[in-house]
């Protein structure tokens, strides 16, 4: 331990800890702008380029970052003289000198740490209003994420994310002086760089210099053309963070007045992602069983995550055969609405509108990638995202808190706490393996639990007896974590059978287009322990025992990976190559 003093106040800390840390355990506040403390990761971003935290050491002549400072025994900290609130607040308006003053229309407005930290200051007026500024083009390619340099600070939160934790390695500095910024390699744009659109870096940022591309105003225009009949299907892991936008506690399930909300908003119909998650259950399953059995092709790689397949075909394209062909509950739930409900109701699918609600920016490319489409027309129309939909509430005045509970609309809205928990890490797993014992061993399974593969941690590990078959499968979440497996595929030394991949750390309760948690791991566990809260209240807690999606079999698609299955419910991937996206 290491004993010093901060603000005459005595700290004693582990060797190691930085004085930031240290000043944060006996609760006292120094402000931060480039740092981040992705705790759920175990990693910390402390590039120390704002200099925003920097404090007096006694003995030493300038000020210290304390975001990047270890503590030294008898070490003597003051955080608030006058010639450390000077520094701070000259460092912040030279910062504000370069950065655009829309905050009024800016996506990040009331989120943004940069305008936090400007109030917090109080500063009011632009002392340093002449001189250079930067201009870059704003790079909206993707159709997913949006890159706007001219916002960028240079906190390299992005980066860290990008490419230590996701090790995409999609972002890096370029230039020097006013012509700084972060982007892909020499500046191409994203949609030609290897970005995968997991919008990890988009939850990091500070600022609005990396965002998602919104389709609010789409969706709106579809809501008010009276030609039009506009369906919104709603993710597992939106239920458990849309609530914090309007002062619920962190994780709690808000289904019902959600549900209640949309129907407010003027949607058609309101569907649950949850139905395809059970419809995917039970096609992946089918797929699985086949291949463990015949023993080819293993380990099988789930598929349900956009951001994830990008990355397998980006960085690992010989193991494009590996994932399963089943496409993921979003376009599964998208394909069904516009095929077999649009002919139930009588409705022309050139007029019906898919609305998708995510937590996820790389749902926004998966929804325009040419493979998701039949007979011409896209599975899904536009995906917004928990915040997005946040945001269209309060412009229709509706606030959830007072809602009334409202149940989804049949047959896509009834589910089972199954599909529920894809929204966690391992949940996507946990669901499979819920129909897999059944279906092999004939037995009803009393405990639905596979607890192995919960929780937070990068890859978690379960062996699963099938009638003298061991089955040996694995959860990673974080494309850091999934890059180890991948490469010990390669290696030849995996030992699974089946793998389930989430591209956010902790799964999709965490996507990039989720309330911003900066990562938090509380934040994280909250939601999580919300869905399988959810997943114990359900009578039905295996995919293969929802009604619905067994009449659809019976009424439509026939037998689990048959030819109506495959032609609407799997796809077919361009071998190890992202298509172009059209936007």
């Amino acid at each position: 331990m290491v004993n010093l003093i901060i603000d005459n106040q005595p700290v004693s800390v582990p060797e190691g800890t930085t004085i930031l840390e240290a000043a944060r355990q006996v609760y006292i506040h120094i402000p931060t702008l480039c740092y981040l403390n992705l705790d759920a990761m175990k990693m910390h971003n402390q590039t120390a380029s704002c200099r925003i935290c920097v404090v007096e050491v006694e003995g030493r002549r300038n000020l210290a970052p304390s975001c990047s400072t270890p503590v030294a025994e008898g070490m003597r900290v003051t955080t608030n003289s006058q010639r450390v609130l000077s520094a701070r607040r000259t460092l912040l308006q030279l910062i504000l000198s370069n950065h655009p003053t829309d905050c009024l229309i800016c996506a990040k407005s009331t989120d943004c740490e940069l305008q936090s930290l400007a109030h917090e200051f109080g500063i009011n007026t632009q002392k340093y209003q002449q001189g250079e500024r930067a201009t870059f083009p704003i790079d909206k390619s993707s159709g997913a994420l949006k890159r706007d340099p001219n916002k960028c600070i240079m906190c390299r939160r992005c980066e860290t994310m990008c490419n230590e934790v996701q090790t995409v390695g999609a972002l890096t500095a370029f230039g020097r002086g006013f012509n700084v910024t972060v982007g892909p390699a020499e500046m191409q744009p994203l949609v030609n760089s290897s970005c995968v659109y997991c919008g990890q870096c988009v939850s990091v940022c500070p600022t609005a210099a990396l965002t998602g591309v919104g389709y609010i105003n789409e969706t709106w225009a579809a809501l008010f053309d009276p030609s039009k009949k506009v369906v919104v299907q709603v993710a597992p892991a939106v239920r458990v963070a849309i609530g914090e936008e309007f002062d619920f506690p962190t994780g709690q399930p808000v289904t019902g007045k959600l549900v209640a909300g949309l129907r407010r908003m003027g949607f058609n119909a309101v569907f649950d992602t949850t139905f395809g998650a059970d419809l995917t259950v039970v096609e992946e399953s089918h797929e699985i069983i086949s291949r463990v059995t015949k023993n080819e092709n293993l380990p099988i790689l789930t598929s349900c995550c956009p951001g994830w397949i990008n990355f397998l075909r980006y960085h690992f394209p010989k193991l494009s055969y590996m994932p399963s062909s089943c496409k993921s509950p979003q376009q599964m739930v998208g394909a069904v609405s516009k095929s077999y409900y649009a002919d139930k109701m009588g409705i022309d699918p050139k007029d019906l509108v898919m609305v998708s609600v995510m937590p996820c920016i790389a749902k926004k490319y998966e929804a325009a990638m040419p493979e998701h489409s039949h007979d011409g027309l896209p599975d899904v129309d536009y995906v917004i995202t928990t915040r997005e939909l946040a945001k269209m509430l309060k412009e229709s005045g509706i606030d959830l808190r007072y809602m009334p509970d409202e149940s989804f609309d049949n047959p896509l809205g009834e589910s089972t706490g199954a599909g529920v928990i894809f929204g966690a890490t391992g949940g996507v797993l946990e669901a499979a393996l819920r129909t897999i014992y059944e279906e092999v061993t004939g037995q009803e399974l009393d405990d639905v639990n596979f607890t192995a593969v919960r929780g937070i941690s990068g890859v978690k590990e379960a062996t699963i007896d099938l009638n003298g078959r061991k089955l040996h499968v694995a959860a990673a979440s974080g494309l850091g974590n999934a890059r180890k497996i991948l490469e010990n595929i390669e290696k030849g030394t995996s030992t699974y059978d089946v793998i389930e991949i989430m591209a956010c750390p902790g799964g999709c309760v965490n996507g990039g287009g989720q309330p911003y948690s900066q990562n938090r791991a509380e934040v994280i566990e909250q939601r999580i322990k919300g869905l399988y809260m959810i997943d114990g209240w359900q009578s039905r807690r295996k995919s293969h025992q929802n009604p619905s999606v067994q009449y659809l079999y019976k009424d439509f698609i026939g037998e689990p990976g048959s030819e109506k299955a495959h032609e609407l419910l799997h796809i077919t991937y361009y071998e190890g190559l992202v298509p172009e996206h059209s936007t």
